[in-house]
């Protein structure tokens, strides 16, 4: 049995990708035996027990413009300290290179504890959006490869997001840690609360989950189904997901005249029901050029939904065009082409998304086979002493 404290920025009961990816780690393995403590800013001060992992938060603040995240020096958290000191780990994988990052190297190095970092998101992008400077975007971009640098080893979610990570700057090596999926099924009654509660009728749904923010491209989501709606292609699109520009979309849906065609509602927090949405949806569509290893098109894909994605984009790697799923140009009116065409041959549509099933999502308990081994390996070369010392040690 090992034990592993796996460490982010984001967790329940907020799911984004990143957040989900440590939940489903965590949930995994410990139902194959290991002993796993999440680590994770405080979200939610209510009831917290039916993990079958150990969750000890920090205070955390809320991150302007983005309420819904926080962040927090948990060193300063004087409970959290406590909770920690009695916490035994082996190993700690850190899923953040932000501040619950810094608590890792930091617990890493006055433990002598082997340190994992999984590399998830284009962070130049987050702190362009954020800053409207390129100057500091690579200021930060820097002190992200100052992290992984430090660090014993790097895994990333995939051959693209390994590529981003190397464009940025980090020239160790990387260990490529694919996300994995649960694989699951929607039950009738689900997928009829869906047509009920949204007003489906027999109309294709195209489906979009993440966060409501454009730099998933939803502008190109948008303005593809405002040329549906000119070509006379019948169609639904819901929306879900919360974030900082959903009054924003909403106004766009209005300008775009697609408000009797498009909709959001919200973030879902209900499993069984997101996953009726999948089942429902005819395509997801996610022509992200942002995200990389995205969970959603997982999520679609073990559902039988296959996802529309740009052509080339680091998120659509698992994507083989007209297989398992569709590719698209980096423009509106091809997104609408490609769905339209799906769209006209129901048949093909379903033979694509048994496809999308079949290849494209993998069981957790395959991939974290790997990282146990992964883990056991490292373990044993810092026993040995033959783990570099990457880290000063941080009081």
């Amino acid at each position: 049995m090992l034990r592993i404290g796996e460490f982010t920025d984001t967790f329940l009961p907020i799911v984004d990708g990143v957040g989900r990816v440590v939940q489903a780690y965590s949930e995994t393995l410990c139902k194959m035996g290991h002993q796993v403590t999440v680590v994770a800013p405080m979200y939610d001060t209510g009831f917290q027990g039916g993990f079958p992992f150990e969750l000890v938060d920090y205070v955390g603040n809320s991150v302007p413009g983005m309420k819904q995240y926080k962040v927090g020096e948990a060193i300063l958290d004087a409970h959290y300290r406590k909770r920690i000191r009695m916490i035994e780990l082996d190993v700690i994988h850190a899923h953040s290179p932000f501040t619950a990052g810094s608590e890792a190297l930091r617990l890493a190095a006055v433990r002598k504890l082997p340190l994992v970092a999984t590399f998830h998101s284009k962070y130049y992008d987050d702190f362009l959006k954020a800053t409207k400077s390129e100057s500091i975007a690579k200021m930060g971009v820097k002190l992200v490869v100052s992290f992984y640098n430090r660090c014993d080893e790097v895994w990333a979610v995939g051959k693209n997001t390994a590529d981003v990570l190397r464009a940025y700057g980090y020239e160790g090596d990387i260990q490529v840690m694919p996300n994995g999926a649960t694989f699951r099924t929607a039950s009738r009654t689900d997928v009829e609360e869906v047509n009920r509660r949204w007003h489906l009728g027999e109309e294709p749904l195209i489906l979009f989950v993440g966060q409501m923010d454009w730099k998933k491209n939803i502008l190109t989501v948008l303005e593809a189904c405002a040329e549906l709606k000119k070509q006379g292609t019948p169609f639904r699109l819901l929306l879900a997901g919360q974030g900082m520009d959903m009054n924003d979309i909403t106004e766009k849906i209005h300008e775009l005249n697609i408000q009797d065609r498009a909709e959001q509602i919200g973030h879902i927090t209900d499993a069984s029901l997101l996953d009726a949405l999948y089942d429902r949806a005819s395509v997801f569509a996610f022509p992200s050029l942002y995200d990389a290893s995205p969970m959603v098109v997982r999520e679609a894909a073990v559902m039988g939904t296959p996802s529309v994605m740009v052509r080339a984009s680091t998120a659509a790697e698992v994507i083989r065009d007209g297989e398992n799923g569709f590719l698209c140009e980096n423009d509106p009116k091809d997104l609408a082409r490609v769905i339209s065409e799906a769209l006209k041959d129901p048949e093909r549509l379903e033979r694509i998304g048994q496809n999308a099933r079949d290849t494209i999502p993998v069981p957790w308990e395959k991939v974290l086979e790997t990282a146990v081994e992964r883990y056991e390996r490292l373990i044993a070369l810092g026993k040995e002493g033959k783990l570099k010392d990457k880290r000063k040690r941080m009081l």
